[in-house]
């Protein structure tokens, strides 16, 4: 495909929204062609002057069918000391229309010639989408003294082995498509950026439409798509070639990928053969984002964030923010506990069910260590994921005990997440080997997900290979072999994804020694030893069992549905396992009171040898607690906090509530206690930022930062996410609101999302909702905030206790209840009170509520629209 138009370099035409025109420059270079070429570039310092030291410059290169606009949030947010210069390729944007074919490398040259021209001194970092990436990375490999770091946003320099081109490139490329969808007409535009997620604004798509109006100024776009390398023949494979076999010398230079997985030309297998290719890049994976990712996502932020890091020195503070200790103590693995000589033959786990089967410690140890030599012997390497989708009990015990023998990651994707979660949370993770009950494994293969897979239990040969099966957990188990290597304590362990309560699902990430000192700190609070045994009604819980080196059970349940656990379940556990322990949600815990008249004396006499009972996962009335602690009468029951990326946090028992309300003890949210032993609590207040200074001081109401051993590692393929969250280094921003008081408990607003910003100041909500959930007949409360930030009003959603409630406005008399409670105890004023039968709450936990989801309908209740329940 041949074109001869030439038309000069131009300004863009005003009016483009986000385009600041004092940013625009046409920049001639004479040397490009023999005869010299114009480029259009858009410059945040053009017209400045620039200071007498070296500025870091950041270089964006935009890739097809866009121009530099692209880049104008980069621009637009580029603090004092930075200089963002984003080009518009030749023939593409406002550059000169050559008229010329510019394959790979002679798009390498021009660049090349382009900032030689523009004689940038200092470092540089690039930044690139699409086919820019390759171009990017040519000119970094022959800048590579002048490079301090690169960025790259859906892209690709190879084709993976095994994998075809993508079907939409494949596509276009066929005859009579290319030049009639990139050049006669504006479909190829156009459609990129259709696959945004959410659709673009008409202005913003106008704006990515502006150069290439016309069939003439469209022709390098099916260049472009020309020029993708499909064979080893083609004439810039070898150029593609050199430049992904040169990303080796970039092995110490920052890098950052930054990838909509929803892209249907740069999908996630590109991602990970970056990620091979540059395995010291730090990643962040936007889950609904796609082709124009800096278009789906808030992708300056994480760019300056990040260029943040390359030159940061040491946070201040009020505070002591130096390391707790100078190094970790030496912990015991995470298999010492089953593997005690003195347990070899007390039961470890017990599953419920018919003939309730049940493992011993030593045969749990003597089959773990041999899943893990056959492991090692199918070829799964340390350090690679496995992903375990396997209801509790003796084999995901055995499979988890037995990844992380064999050094593997375990990735746990539990049900509770929903089949879209969970799907989403496997992509994410792109683990190497699932190992699952043969339900999982149909799953995964009709929706395709990544890894090898392994079944529970031995399949016919020919169910075997229509689910790509390879073998079994019995298969693995009878291999002799020695068992491989034990991994190092900073090893990685466990990918564990969060509920998705208050956003998507992240996968937290920790190391073997993370989890120890889980371990150790779940021990020394609740003081656990030999003699105890547990009954876990939430499932994650219960996988420590083993580890504490105590004989452990999950009630028959759906486990993704606690509130599905009744009292005769929880007690048939109890008796099963002789149960010292309880551990379950504030949901579970409820349904257990409704239906607590099954229960006969056998069961009471259970429940009487339990000595503690756990809630946790959502706040926990005290109304409840006292209900619970009637079924349980020689038990101490307690409420941990903390959150997937760190528990315990904190830890009260139900006598230290009782006492605090008998001193008439009130603080704004609820008391989850005094931070545990080796944790320490800050709080971040509401007017400061990432840089400002935290406080222990009593009183001061904001975001709650958390540091000790078991805070978790990271956020997997979430680097921004994390970031944001580690400020200072080391320590967990939590998201949620919160004080401490003079004695030093912590109390817990609500999450930071959730405050509501009246016109008289942040209104946490954990506190007024236990207010009006005192009132007689509410079951339960939630609090949000209507219209706009800083002017909201609040707005009261219950539940009544009978169920029976309509949804929509309650009536006058519960309106006037609501307003009374509030301005009475909790001196708010409370615009509306609206009702529905059920409160929204999360998966996982059956009781988070969905306050961002109850806002919306709130919104639209009281605009008069005719909506259902939340």
């Amino acid at each position: 495909m041949t074109h001869s138009f030439i038309a000069p370099a131009e300004i863009p035409p005003p009016g483009l929204v986000g385009l600041e025109e004092r940013w625009s420059r046409l920049v001639p270079v004479p040397s490009t062609d023999g005869v010299g070429r114009a480029w259009h570039v858009l410059d945040s310092q053009n017209g400045q002057e620039r200071p007498a030291e070296a500025t870091l410059t950041v270089l964006c290169v935009h890739g097809n069918p866009s121009w530099s606009y692209l880049w104008r949030r980069v621009l637009a947010d580029a603090p004092d000391g930075v200089r963002v210069i984003a080009v518009d390729q030749l023939d593409m944007g406002f550059s000169e229309r050559t008229g010329q074919r510019r394959r790979l490398a002679t798009r390498v040259d021009d660049l090349c010639e382009l900032t030689d021209e523009l004689d940038i001194d200092g470092p540089v970092v690039t930044v690139a989408h699409d086919w820019g990436g390759p171009i990017s990375l040519g000119w970094a490999l022959r800048h590579r003294s002048q490079l301090a770091g690169t960025v790259l946003l859906n892209t690709s320099v190879h084709q993976p082995a095994g994998s075809p081109a993508p079907s939409v490139i494949r596509l276009i490329r066929s005859r009579g498509v290319l030049r009639r969808v990139t050049v006669d007409t504006s479909a190829f535009v156009a459609g990129a950026a259709a696959m945004s997620h959410p659709r673009l604004p008409s202005d913003i798509r106008a704006g990515l439409a502006a150069p290439y109006l016309t069939s003439d100024r469209r022709h390098a776009i099916g260049h472009f798509v020309e020029d993708i390398p499909l064979d080893s023949q083609h004439p810039s494979a070898a150029t593609l070639d050199e430049i992904a076999a040169g990303l080796e010398d970039l092995a110490d230079v920052p890098a950052l990928l930054l990838w909509g997985p929803r892209d249907q030309v740069f999908s996630d297998l590109y991602l990970h053969d970056l990620e091979q290719r540059l395995p010291h890049a730090e990643v962040h994976r936007y889950p609904g984002a796609g082709h124009f990712v800096s278009e789906d996502a808030d992708v300056s932020s994480a760019v300056h964030d990040w260029l943040d890091t390359l030159t940061a020195g040491p946070p201040d503070g009020a505070v002591d923010l130096s390391p707790a200790q100078e190094s970790a103590p030496k912990r015991e693995p995470l298999w010492s506990g089953y593997s005690n000589d003195d347990l070899v033959d007390d039961v470890a786990v017990i599953e419920m069910g018919p003939s309730e089967p049940s493992i011993t410690f030593g045969y749990l140890r003597d089959r773990i260590d041999a899943v893990a030599a056959g492991l090692a012997e199918a070829g799964l390497s340390a350090g690679e994921r496995v992903a375990l989708m396997i209801p509790p009990g003796i084999d995901l015990c055995t499979a988890l005990y037995g990844c992380w023998r064999a050094g593997a990651v375990v990735v746990l994707v539990d049900s509770g997440l929903g089949p879209k979660g969970m799907s989403q949370a496997v992509r994410a993770a792109h683990p190497q080997m699932i190992i699952g009950i043969p339900k999982a494994l149909v799953a995964a293969r009709s929706l395709n997900w990544p890894g090898r897979r392994i079944c529970t239990s031995s399949l016919p040969p020919k169910r075997a290979r229509l689910l790509g099966v390879e073998g079994s957990l019995e298969s693995l188990a009878a291999r002799e072999f020695t068992a491989p290597p034990t991994p190092e304590s900073s090893a990685p362990a466990a990918v564990v994804f969060t509920s998705g309560a208050t956003g998507p699902s992240k996968g937290v990430t920790y190391s073997h020694e993370q989890l120890q000192a889980q371990r150790d700190a779940l021990v020394d609070l609740y003081e656990i030893d030999g003699s105890d045994r547990l009954v876990a009604a939430f499932a994650p819980f219960a996988l420590y069992g083993p580890a504490m080196g105590i004989a452990s059970v999950v009630p028959d349940m759906d486990v993704s549905k606690p509130a599905t656990l009744t009292a005769e379940s929880l007690g048939d556990a109890a008796l099963a396992v002789n149960a010292t322990m309880v551990f379950a949600s504030p949901a579970a815990l409820v349904n257990v009171l409704r239906t607590a008249d099954q229960l006969d004396d056998l069961y009471t006499a259970a429940f009487a040898k339990v000595r503690l009972v756990l809630s946790a996962g959502a706040p926990v009335r005290t109304s409840l607690l006292r209900a619970v602690a009637e079924l349980f009468p020689n038990a101490q029951l307690h409420t941990p906090y903390g959150m997937t990326e760190i528990l315990p946090v904190a830890d009260i028992s139900l006598d230290e509530i009782v006492a605090l309300e008998a001193a008439s003890a009130t603080g704004d949210g609820v008391c989850v206690g005094r931070p545990v032993a080796g944790v320490e609590v800050l709080i971040s207040t509401f007017a400061s930022d990432l840089s400002d200074e935290l406080t222990s001081l009593p009183g001061c109401v904001g975001e709650i930062v958390v540091r000790g051993d078991h805070v978790r590692s990271g956020y997997d393929r979430l680097w921004h996410t994390a970031n944001r969250a580690s400020h200072p280094a080391g320590w967990h921003r939590t998201g949620d609101v919160g004080h401490l008081d003079s004695a030093g408990r912590l109390w817990v607003g609500g999450r930071l999302g959730h405050v509501v910003h009246t016109a008289d100041g942040p209104v946490a909500p954990v506190g007024l909702e236990q207010a009006i959930e005192l009132l007689e007949g509410v079951e339960a409360a939630a609090v949000v905030g209507v219209g706009p930030v800083g002017s909201q009003v609040l707005v009261a959603v219950v539940e009544l206790s009978d169920g029976g409630a309509a949804t929509g406005m309650g009536d006058l008399a519960l309106h006037d209840r609501v307003r009374e409670a509030a301005q009475t105890i909790a001196a708010f004023d409370v615009a509306a009170v609206l009702t529905v039968p059920k409160l929204p709450v999360d998966r996982r936990h059956n009781s988070k509520v969905d306050r961002t989801r109850l806002a919306v309908w709130s919104e639209r209740v009281l605009r008069g629209d005719k909506v259902g329940k939340p």
